[in-house]
C-alpha cells in the first residue's frame, strides 16, 4: 500500500481555502480515507475503485452531497510530498492539492 499516514496541503476554491489533513490508512488491506477541514465540516465522502500505479494513487470519490457523482482522485507521492487532485467537480471543475507534505 501506498501514501499511508498524514498529509496536509493546500486547497484554493470558492466553497474552501485554506490547508486540509488527509489521513490514508490500512483497514484490513482496504484504503481508508479521512479529511479534515479547520473550520468547516468535511462532507460524507467514499472512495473506491482504487487503483495503484507505481508511486500514484487513484480512485473514483462521491460525496453524499452529490449524489450519482463520480469524481476522479489522483494522489502522486514522491517520498513526503504529495501532489494531485480531484477532477471534473461539479461547479467547481478542479480541486488542486498544493504543497502537500506528509506530517506523520
Amino acid at each position: 500500500m501506498i501514501g499511508l499516514g498524514t498529509w496536509t496541503c493546500k486547497i484554493d476554491t470558492m466553497i474552501f481555502k485554506g490547508d486540509v489533513t488527509l489521513t490514508i490508512s490500512d483497514n484490513g488491506g482496504d484504503y481508508d480515507f479521512e479529511l479534515i477541514l479547520p473550520g468547516a465540516d468535511a462532507p460524507d465522502f467514499s472512495v473506491k475503485n482504487i487503483v495503484e500505479d507505481g508511486n500514484t494513487l487513484s480512485g473514483i470519490i462521491n460525496i453524499d452531497l452529490l449524489k450519482g457523482k463520480d469524481i476522479p482522485i489522483s494522489l502522486t507521492f514522491d517520498g513526503d510530498t504529495l501532489s494531485g487532485g480531484l477532477t471534473n467537480v461539479p461547479f467547481i471543475k478542479k480541486i488542486n492539492f498544493k504543497d502537500g507534505r506528509r506530517v506523520k
